[in-house]
């Protein structure tokens, strides 16, 4: 089992899709990706706090927004060198104020991936 395990939200297409990524670089399958619509899903919080920002849990500590992320990429051998970065407090504040501005438009993004999903299928 990994030490690390990653929730994502498998009603959003922009999870799905970053989901989908991060599982194709993750070759070691270090990664216990845990998507939050699926009922047996163990929740270590309130499902709409874990649905509301990003989350991972790393060594046991739990981890939200931008350290999320970065947890994340320190699993992934390609994207390693980032998430180390991201372990200095500067770094991380930047990455943060960043996530903070894509959560507010994250709607109008979820939007217009679902509309080109569903013209993908049509």
């Amino acid at each position: 089992m990994s030490d690390l395990t990653v929730w994502y939200d498998g009603g959003c297409p922009l999870c799905r899709r970053e989901i989908a990524m991060m599982r194709r670089l993750d070759t070691a399958q270090a990664i216990n990706f845990t998507d939050v619509d699926d009922s047996s899903a163990d929740c270590p919080i309130d499902r709409g706090d874990l649905l509301a920002r990003f989350h991972a849990c790393e060594d046991g500590t739990l981890l939200s927004g931008a350290a999320a992320f970065a947890a994340m990429w320190r699993a992934i051998p390609r994207l390693r060198v980032l998430g180390l970065a991201a372990r200095n407090g500067a770094v991380l504040w930047v990455l943060e104020r960043a996530y903070r501005q894509f959560l507010r438009i994250r709607p109008r993004l979820q939007a217009l991936a679902r509309r080109a999903d569903s013209s993908a299928r049509v």
